[in-house]
């Protein structure tokens, strides 16, 4: 046995550069641009932009070690995003593609710090603010290894309530069997909220998806009899069992996840449990 030691990066350039190239794996979020310029009036650059698994337009902010100014810059710059919609828009086109520069999701914009440490001040402000912010502590292991570590998440706090009820609203008006499969995913969202700290909601018109830094979930509206959850697990990992659990790799739906999980009443959920923590786990 060898203990591995872990290090800070020689220089903040060393973390964006190992971020960005396997963003999409670290993050879930699909790279756009690095080093991006705000423009001569606000003389800046945005580190990395791209676009996470939900469509929300994602700001990444990277320090080599602890700096009290990586919130409120990434906040500049959010703020600068919010008002260069059509520029971001151009942007995504451009890289992704027509598809997904319609399906943006300007109502949920992300920014996530990366750095070597954050104080409890820093811990605190996130916690004040309206906006979705993710702190991320990085380490480096010997030379071919790098761990990320969520400190604090914050999903909008009273803006992630109030599109909640309306949510709700809808699924009552559009399930057919009454309030029996409404009462069934307010209890998947309680079982999927309540899987560990940092774990966030974002609401879609056809799905909610519960992330870390990474979706892990995606809880479909109430349709006729069942909930469906699709989440991030490897179908071929796991004892399928027809009517219950299902592979969709190869089959188109809303939301992320290969593994399809049917849920007609509460033992369901209890049932679903593990799958929930294996899926979470990897997030």
């Amino acid at each position: 046995m060898t203990e591995v030691m872990p290090r800070l990066a020689e220089v903040e350039a060393d973390v964006q550069g190992l971020v960005e190239t396997h963003m999409e794996m670290l993050l879930g979020v699909r790279f756009l641009v690095s080093e991006y310029s705000t423009g001569p009036v606000h003389g800046g650059r945005i580190d990395s932009l791209g676009l996470d698994e939900n469509g929300s337009p994602v700001i990444v902010e990277y320090k080599r070690g602890v700096d009290a100014g990586v919130i409120n810059q990434g906040l500049f710059y959010l703020a600068w995003l919010m008002d260069h919609r059509a520029e971001f828009e151009h942007l995504v086109r451009n890289r992704l593609g027509v598809m997904a520069a319609s399906q943006i999701l300007w109502s949920g914009p992300r920014l996530i710090c990366i750095a070597g440490d954050f104080t409890r001040y820093d811990v605190h402000a996130v916690r004040e603010h309206r906006r979705s912010i993710d702190l991320v502590r990085y380490r480096l292991f010997g030379s071919d290894m790098i761990g990320l570590e969520t400190v604090a998440s914050v999903s909008g706090g009273i803006q992630r309530a109030r599109r909640t009820r309306r949510t709700v609203v809808a699924w009552a008006a559009a399930d057919v069997q009454g309030t029996a499969m409404v009462e069934l995913a307010g209890a998947v969202d309680e079982a999927l909220l309540g899987l560990g700290d940092g774990v966030t909601c974002v609401e879609r018109k056809q799905y909610r998806a519960y992330q870390r830094l990474r979706s892990f979930a995606c809880l479909i509206p109430p349709q006729q009899a069942k909930v469906l959850v699709y989440l991030r697990a490897d179908p071929k990992e796991v004892d399928l069992v027809p009517g219950f659990t299902r592979d969709v790799s190869g089959l188109g739906h809303h939301g992320t996840g290969d593994l399809e999980v049917q849920l007609r009443t509460l033992r369901d959920v209890e049932r679903a449990q593990d799958l929930f923590r294996a899926s979470y786990a990897t997030a």
